[in-house]
């Protein structure tokens, strides 16, 4: 599972087997290491992070900050997306 980026403990990549056709774009959170149970969270066309499911139980506080992150990257995610997937679409 290509990684994207590691915020302390939280991991936040994709998971290479995406579905056909390809998912939105988004992105999975777990801790320690990728996992198919790992928290879902879409990134919209304007930057911003949707929680999809909480899967991996991360406590609120810390989700809170996790998907601020992301959006603070979201530039950074979907090039990478790109670069993996070779196409993209958008949840919203």
């Amino acid at each position: 599972m290509p990684q994207i980026f590691r915020i302390g403990p939280y991991i936040v990549y994709f998971w290479s087997n995406e579905s056909d056709p390809l998912e939105p774009i988004h992105v999975h959170i777990a801790e320690g290491r990728a996992t198919a149970n790992g928290t879902k969270v879409w990134i919209t066309s304007r930057g911003k992070a949707l929680l999809c499911n909480n899967n991996a139980k991360i406590p609120a506080p810390i989700l809170r900050n996790l998907l601020r992150v992301i959006e603070a990257n979201s530039a950074d995610i979907v090039e990478k997306w790109l670069a993996h997937f070779g196409e993209i679409r958008y949840f919203c």
